[in-house]
């Protein structure tokens, strides 16, 4: 710190004269704005200033309980760490809510005040760390929708403590807070009066205005675009589809919209509960009015002369029903929740009526008993909207997740097998309790739905809340419809003296039942299934009116399967480790809209380790999901059929069997004795060597060559160029060559250390003047159309990830920032001419030619490792890096001195793994130049307490380290 002025000068020359010049990132000026695309978010910003402060005052017009639901574990974290904080809000046409200042005033780290009586609009947040400011200013209240969505410009700069800006907003802030009234509760209460009457005033006001409009409902954007694809699919005859749609995305009203563009003169919906059937007539009713007669079919209700009927499927799939229907009585027919079609009564109805039109409707159709629901549509996929794209079309409720820890109970943590003493013990209840009050609700009438590990657990507890004084009730399969019925109802009631605030339940509201008011949901189970997880989140997800967002508490133990929550939440299905890192580096900034997603400090660690420990490649996993894509796509399908329908990443096939051609060669007789044994070991050396996905030329000159006869090297670097705006050299030209004929990759043969074009007699492509082309061998085996068709399908595969990773700004030559490599894949990246033995590289080599020197830090070291490897290595900060050589160097050894004379032109890319747990991969950091003055020799002390000497240097960052990506690193392993 004692630099700080010389860093922030340098810092404002960058931001305010010249971007070019070079200055530490922490102190940069910086424009905040919200843009979900690029992983940008206010909210980033200032939960990490909060995290890294040791003061902060905020003076904002407006806070809403979404606003303050989105930084209250920042606020939590801080008064554990006894560091305090004002917060000045306003008053200002009651835009501040009572729920937001009740929330606030529990943190006994902040001093809460209102400024009343005044048009009081200002925005700025200011945090203090030693004797360095950040204050942000700008256009952002305390809302989420200002933190996490709406167009917003905020100003973040840094400044001395005696720098006049700090001064004027500290005094402007102290007089505002002077003149402004103390929150406490006595306050709240008035407040929250006049707030309810202004807001009925304004709701009174919107009805009037509402009023005078059509009532009349109309199909949105994405209703839009599947009611197209529906009516294409009719004109290509045919007469069948499936609609994959999330929860609360309107799939009824999108089934009515279409029933009304088909005109059936006979209607039949099928669903599994009457209520869900009198919904959707309901529904129906809207869209068609009068103009069609509607009833229902289920129990001793049976309207059979209706035009539209809507049936329950126990009723309708007897036989004494069935029989009353000839097979083409109805034109159109749909299927609710058709992910249950496999069942028996469901494949009654589908084999007895045979209507005109069929649609299949579901958010899940992926199914663990094996049933093919895609042949049963004949793949007619008439539209998929997953979770994700229903919050980005503002579908459904925002939300906020919030991962808590679960306690010991009895010094034992809870896991799987916990017993249902542990989960009912009164400690746990009394966690559970205070969580739920603690992380709240939207408008404080608790609505909430708790989902548990057993029906004894859910008794257990909804007895206990019960003793606290809630009002909630445990529902099981045992319980009837009427009474889930008459729960609901009360859940959702705005009679307060029968009023429920929660349903304990188990799994029998995963789906298929409508609470659209519910604003908690309480998670008291492990995750077991990413599908199940979804499934009980979006019981909370529907919109309603008087409802501003859904809060999701969910207790994490010590479970092996917390890999899942991240799968769950940002809807990845790729199980690519890397991949479930990154989401969950990106805290809420890759949710979109205002919803986000919060884990404390012991949740995060815990899924950390379960990704880390996770084996995402287990045979029956792969199986199960390869032939759930087979039933989806309804032939064999290929790599890019995994990418395109957003499913497991097919490189986890590569890694489990050599090559994807070999797992599924294993699953398809009619690819067996395809292959010939050298074609076979062709394919494994190009999935791994080649279409790893880590460097794109060799994969563009193969697609090139296979599309046409030769390849020149001009147009090759014009391809490069024109797609990537990058200049290819020379000298990666031969580099791609030499790998392409798999003479840089090596194994052990008769003890010694050979290429692999040498051992398996292998010659892909010849370049001569300039022209690259096939050997006449290598065309003979693309005759061979298994091989070709596999081999042009992991090309495509490496090219669209590669592309899909591949970000101009973070590219340095031939690398980008924050991606992964194995020691082989820099070494091949920085063109060498074999992949050396890995005893000979340890944390670093430097190439013959003295160009390049890669350095490999793992930056947790193990405890059981020899003591002159336990290098003191490190970030000092985000720009810069400490080092150590080997041991048993000075500073006049031949590396040292190599690495002190870099301006020779020795490149030093840096690469870091967290720890060994996490993978054999590295994390490229950016290039480091060594300052000058930072070399110095000193000493370990060896197994046997000797002295060892080393050298060691500082780094300087050609690039200032992200900051989501320095947290991550830098924490402690767990």
């Amino acid at each position: 710190m004692d630099n700080f002025p010389v860093h922030l000068l340098d810092s404002l020359k960058t931001g305010f004269i010249d971007q070019s010049l070079t200055s530490k990132k922490e102190y940069l000026p910086e424009l905040l704005v919200n843009d979900t695309d690029n992983g940008k978010k206010v909210l980033a910003t200032i939960c990490r200033e909060l995290k890294n402060c040791d003061e902060f005052w905020f003076s904002v017009a407006f806070a809403t309980k979404s606003g303050v639901a989105s930084l209250i574990n920042s606020f939590e974290e801080l008064a554990n760490s006894e560091k305090y904080g004002k917060i000045l809000v306003s008053q200002y046409q009651y835009f501040t809510q009572p729920e937001a200042l009740r929330s606030l005033s529990k943190l006994n780290n902040i001093e809460l005040k209102i400024a009343v009586g005044c048009d009081f609009h200002a925005k700025g947040y200011l945090f203090k760390k030693n004797n360095r400011f950040n204050l942000i200013i700008g256009s952002s209240n305390l809302t989420a929708n200002a933190l996490c969505s709406n167009k917003e410009w905020n100003l973040k700069i840094s400044a001395t403590c005696d720098s006049k800006l700090i001064a004027d907003s500290i005094n402007e802030f102290k007089s505002e807070f002077e003149n402004a009234i103390s929150v406490d509760d006595d306050f709240i209460d008035s407040y929250a009066l006049d707030y309810n009457l202004k807001k009925k005033l304004i709701s009174r006001s919107r009805m009037d205005i509402e009023s005078h409009h059509s009532d009349s409902i109309t199909p949105n954007a994405m209703q839009k675009e599947a009611l197209a694809n529906l009516k294409d699919l009719r004109s290509n005859n045919k007469d069948k589809a499936l609609l994959i749609s999330a929860t609360g995305t309107g799939k009824t009203y999108l089934s009515a919209f279409d029933v009304k563009e088909y005109n059936p003169e006979k209607f039949l919906f099928v669903v599994h509960r009457r209520n869900i059937a009198e919904n959707a007539m309901k529904s129906f009713k809207k869209i068609f009015g009068d103009s069609r007669s509607m009833g229902i079919y289920s129990g001793n209700e049976r309207e059979i002369d209706a035009d539209f009927i809507f049936s329950t499927i126990q009723t309708i799939s007897r036989d004494e029903h069935l029989n009353q229907f000839a097979e083409n009585h109805f034109d159109y027919i749909v299927i609710d929740e058709t992910h249950r079609a496999g069942a028996e009564t469901y494949q009654k109805i589908l084999n007895h009526f045979k209507p005109k039109f069929l649609l299949g409707m579901t958010a899940t159709p992926e199914r663990t008993d094996g049933f093919d629901i895609f042949s049963q549509f004949e793949h007619n996929i008439a539209y998929e909207i997953r979770l994700h794209r229903a919050l980005e079309e503002k579908m459904l409720s925002t939300f906020h997740y919030f991962g808590v820890t679960d306690i010991m109970v009895d010094g034992q943590l809870l896991d799987e097998n916990a017993s249902f003493s542990l989960l009912t013990a009164k400690e746990r209840v009394d966690r559970i309790i205070e969580k739920a009050e603690f992380y709240g609700c939207d408008n404080g009438c608790v609505r909430g739905l708790v989902f548990c590990s057993s029906v004894n657990e859910s008794q257990g507890l909804s007895d206990a809340f019960n003793e606290w004084g809630y009002k909630t009730v445990s529902l099981s399969g045992k319980n009837t419809e009427d009474e889930r019925i008459d729960a609901i109802n009360r859940l959702e009631s705005y009679d307060l003296s029968e009023k429920l605030d929660y349903i304990f339940t188990v799994d029998i509201f995963n789906e298929g039942v409508d609470i659209p008011k519910v604003n908690q949901i309480i998670m008291l189970r492990p995750t077991v299934s990413a599908i199940i997880f979804v499934q009980q989140l979006g019981r909370g997800l529907r919109k309603a009116n008087d409802k501003e967002f859904l809060t999701v508490i969910d207790f994490i133990g010590n479970y092996s399967n917390n890999y899942l929550v991240p799968i769950a939440l940002y809807g990845d299905t790729s199980y690519n480790k890397d991949t479930l890192r990154k989401l969950m580096l990106s805290g809420s900034s890759l949710i979109p809209g205002a919803s986000t997603i919060n884990f404390d400090k012991i949740t995060h660690e815990r899924i950390f380790e379960a990704i880390d420990k996770a084996n995402l490649h287990l045979k029956k996993d792969l199986v199960k999901d390869y032939e759930l894509l087979k039933f989806k796509v309804g032939r064999i399908p290929m790599m890019m059929d995994f990418v395109e329908h957003g499913s497991r990443d097919p490189q986890l096939y590569v890694n489990y069997s050599k090559s994807y051609f070999n797992f599924v060669s294993g699953q398809e007789e009619s690819l067996q004795n395809n292959l010939s044994e050298k074609e076979i070991k062709l394919l494994e050396l190009f999935s791994n060597e080649i279409a790893n996905t880590k460097r794109v030329e060799e994969v563009l000159i193969l697609k090139k060559l296979i599309a046409g006869d030769i390849l020149l090297k001009e147009e090759l670097k014009k391809t490069v160029s024109d797609k990537y705006g990058i200049s290819l050299p020379d000298e990666t030209i031969e580099s791609c060559i030499k790998n392409i004929n798999f003479e840089f990759v090596t194994e052990n043969y008769k003890r010694k250390l050979v290429s692999v074009s040498e051992i398996y007699d292998l010659s892909i492509v010849s370049y001569v003047n300039e022209i690259i082309s096939f050997t006449e061998d290598f065309a003979k085996q693309l005759k061979n159309e298994t091989f070709l068709q596999f081999l042009n399908d992991m090309l495509d595969y490496s090219e669209a990830i590669y592309d899909r990773n591949f970000d101009k700004d973070k590219y340095v030559d031939g690398f980008i920032l924050y991606q992964k490599y194995s020691r082989k894949d820099v070494f091949r990246i920085l063109n060498w001419e074999q992949n050396p033995l890995a005893q000979n590289v340890g944390g670093y080599l430097i190439s013959l030619q003295k160009t390049n020197c890669p350095i490999f830090v793992n930056y947790h070291k193990e405890e059981h490792i020899s003591s002159t490897t336990k290098y003191e290595e490190g970030f000092v900060n985000n720009s810069e890096f400490e080092w150590m050589s080997k041991s048993r160097r000075k500073l006049d050894s031949k590396d040292v001195a190599t690495i002190r004379n870099y301006r020779n032109g020795l490149r030093l890319p840096l690469f870091i793994k967290k720890s060994n747990g996490e993978s054999n991969d590295f994390y490229y950091m950016g290039d480091v130049k060594p300052i000058d003055d930072s070399f110095e020799e000193a000493t370990l002390v060896d197994d046997n307490n000797k002295n060892v000497s080393v050298v060691k240097v500082r780094y300087r960052m050609n690039h200032p380290v992200e900051d989501s990506i320095y947290e991550y690193i830098t924490a402690p392993s767990s």
